[in-house]
């Protein structure tokens, strides 16, 4: 019988260098616009919320930027992550398809989301900032940026979806053992939870909804910044140490993937594993698919709408060229909590707008489905986010099955689900299931939206 097979690297191996796709990219993106004029904003329109650094990145044409020694050397505390062959899932699947996965669920939060948090959290100590503010879905980001601000002496404020903070308590106890003060969002401490409140006293939350919050609490206070765990140009960048890592692994076993899978909230998952690989079709004209799984309940790529939107319910934030749902809908309260965002981030959605990427949208309880197969065949319990992901790759090992031909196929194993058990138990009591909506409920907030439409 074939074990399942690990391929590690060393310290050494970790990468030097973040890639940046926008260096690569055959369409420029067009410019994020300021919520009050409507014009381009410019670096200053940013500095009250993010440190200049980041500024500096997320606006850079660079293909390579220098990781800091400091970000580098706290990466050692779990990176290189491994690189699975997964040849019991290959077995049960009955496919000619070579699977991998990479296992981001070896970081001290328990999924890829420290590779950002720890980067932001640097740049902004050695700007002086004493706190930063953020939001979370599921609660991987919040406990990611709570160990970051931890290991940088920073202070940390989460507003946490309280649909999540209901249903995934640990998460938060998380965040608290790392010293960050959580509130399950909408709140009565900013206005713009108030606001919210004020509507619908119940409300279950949203990430575009925490976002607003958090982002009042950053620009009402000179000492702190606010932190977002997804979407934005830097953010994505930073991730891209995972398909970096992953390349030199497959090298390793002298392997290419002909498709890259991840799950897709925001972006940063599914850039972090995909973007060094479209580096290779941009470049040596590898024809490399990457698809991004997104929940049918919450499918902003596969049915929403390419323009410019908010990233926050209220309207603080700047208005993003990408595909959106609008900022006021309301994702169903599934167990996936880090895929319930309304909108994409702007590289994804030029990449996909561009027809340079793919994108599916999947139910939960086929997600769930493939989720426990896999924990069955490869021992390790995916976190529900990440199940999504492993639902793409069944549809394209069938494929191939079908087709009766091999093909490798690489996903993201973004994160573990010891912290989801609730998640599980919903589904094996057959509490869980899928959501439909028709095109009026899909499209309400977009009709509603007098944002500009892109050329």
């Amino acid at each position: 019988m074939e074990k399942t097979k690990k391929i590690l690297l060393t310290e050494r191996d970790i990468p030097h260098q973040w890639y940046n796709i926008m260096g690569d990219m055959p369409n420029p993106m067009l410019p994020p616009l300021h919520p009050g004029t409507m014009q381009p904003i410019g670096p200053e329109d940013l500095a009250p919320l993010f440190p200049m650094e980041l500024i500096k990145q997320e606006v850079s044409a660079e293909s390579w930027i220098e990781i800091p020694d400091e970000v580098r050397d706290a990466y050692r505390i779990w990176r290189p992550t491994p690189l699975y062959r997964a040849y019991q899932f290959e077995k049960l699947l009955d496919t000619p398809a070579k699977i991998y996965y990479k296992y981001e669920g070896t970081s001290p939060s328990g999924s890829h989301k420290p590779n950002t948090a720890l980067a932001q959290a640097y740049y902004n100590k050695m700007e002086g900032v004493r706190k930063l503010s953020t939001e979370t879905g599921a609660g991987q980001w919040g406990s990611a940026l709570s160990f970051a601000c931890k290991m940088f002496g920073l202070e940390c404020e989460v507003f946490m979806v309280k649909i999540s903070y209901q249903q995934k308590p640990f998460r938060k106890m998380l965040m608290n053992i790392w010293d960050a003060t959580v509130h399950a969002s909408p709140t009565d401490l900013t206005d713009a939870g108030k606001a919210i409140l004020k509507g619908d006293p119940n409300s279950p939350g949203s990430l575009g909804i925490a976002i607003s919050e958090a982002v009042e609490v950053a620009a009402k206070d000179g000492s702190t910044k606010y932190s977002l765990g997804s979407v934005l140009n830097h953010v994505l960048m930073h991730q891209t140490v995972i398909g970096l890592e992953a390349e030199k692994q497959l090298e390793m076993a002298g392997d290419f993937p002909d498709v890259v899978i991840a799950p897709f909230g925001g972006g940063s998952n599914f850039a972090g594993i995909t973007f060094p690989f479209l580096r290779h079709n941009f470049r040596s004209g590898k024809n490399v698919r990457c698809i991004a799984i997104e929940p049918a309940s919450c499918p902003k790529l596969t049915k929403g709408q390419f323009r410019y939107d908010f990233g926050d319910t209220i309207g603080m934030t700047p208005l993003i060229p990408m595909y959106t749902l609008g900022h006021n809908f309301l994702p169903a309260p599934i167990h996936a909590g880090g895929l319930r965002y309304h909108g994409a981030g702007a590289i994804v959605s030029q990449l996909l707008r561009d027809k340079l990427i793919e994108a599916q949208a999947i139910q939960q309880l086929e997600c769930f489905e493939a989720g426990v197969k896999f924990a069955g065949a490869e021992g390790i319990l995916p976190a529900p986010e990440a199940t999504h992901a492993i639902a793409g790759v069944v549809r394209e090992a069938m494929r191939a099955r079908e087709e009766g031909k091999s093909k490798t196929i690489l996903f993201n194993l973004c994160g573990h689900g010891y912290f989801d058990m609730s998640a599980y138990q919903d589904y094996f009591s057959g509490k869980l299931v899928d959501h439909h909506f028709t095109d009026d409920e899909l499209y309400a907030n977009l009709r509603e939206l007098n944002t500009p439409i892109p050329a």
